[in-house]
């Protein structure tokens, strides 16, 4: 079921998050500590998304690097994330699910405008199960789907109500209880940023935060020297790179 991580504070290598750290998320492609029966490695695609500084800023938005191998066999990697600093992370690794499509396309993080998205999880009895909630979108949202996956659908649900003005929070915690209410059971971890905020979900899947005085790192599964802390199932994060705040989400059980 993937492994994904997201960073907010000052300004670090790409490879401090991804590649350098104990247990980075480079080694969780092979080896992860805690998949809770989703399959064994995230050998089916890698994505990293960033938040580019100072002058070689694009417009203020976001860039991405997806392929569609495992993260082990990218030679180029290395140089890439090492020579590349951001103060806004999402980095994905993907364990695909059976009977849904491969390709780079399906691979995290998903983009639009200044957000960046990452989902690990899964919709069980996808399409059939969405379908009335698919109903909602515009058509033109359900052409445009980056690829015929559950993450791009909940990914077009979220940017619908994005482009709804509704509040980033309010947006994901309304999208996720709709999406388990439609399909009991789904794994509904996700992450979502504008390179300044940041929103987690915790539903069903593992999920740990690390805060310092000026950053907010959360990960899948625990990296590197750090302290800790898991965040209980079913909860709502909210961060900034100077705050920090976990709440329960409507509906647990």
């Amino acid at each position: 079921m993937c492994r994904h991580l997201a960073y907010l504070g000052p300004p670090v290598t790409l490879a401090s998050l991804v590649l350098d750290p104990d247990h980075s998320i480079y080694e969780q492609s092979w080896a992860p500590a805690d998949m809770r029966g989703g399959g064994s490695v995230n050998a089916d695609g890698f994505g990293l998304g960033w938040y580019p500084e100072g002058d070689v800023a694009v417009s203020g938005g976001p860039v991405r690097y997806r392929r569609n191998v495992p993260i082990w066999t990218d030679e180029n990697l290395p140089g890439l994330a090492g020579s590349i600093r951001s103060g806004a992370v999402i980095a994905a690794i993907r364990n695909g699910t059976v009977n849904m499509p491969y390709g780079q396309a399906a691979v995290a993080p998903f983009m639009l405008g200044d957000w960046l998205f990452s989902h690990n999880g899964r919709i069980p009895g996808w399409p059939d199960s969405t379908l009335k909630l698919a109903e909602r979108l515009p058509v033109a949202d359900l052409l445009q789907l980056d690829a015929s996956v559950d993450s791009a659908l909940l990914w077009a649900l979220i940017t619908n109500r994005l482009t709804e003005g509704v509040p980033p929070a309010d947006a994901v915690a309304t999208v996720v209880q709709e999406v388990e209410a439609a399909a009991p059971g789904a794994r509904l971890n996700v992450l979502l940023t504008d390179g300044e905020q940041l929103i987690a979900t915790t539903w069903t899947h593992s999920l740990h935060v690390h805060q310092t005085a000026d950053s907010v790192t959360v990960s899948s599964e625990p990296f590197g020297p750090h302290q800790w802390t898991e965040v209980p199932d079913r909860s709502l994060l909210v961060a900034t790179a100077t705050t920090l705040h976990i709440t329960p989400m409507e509906g647990q059980e």
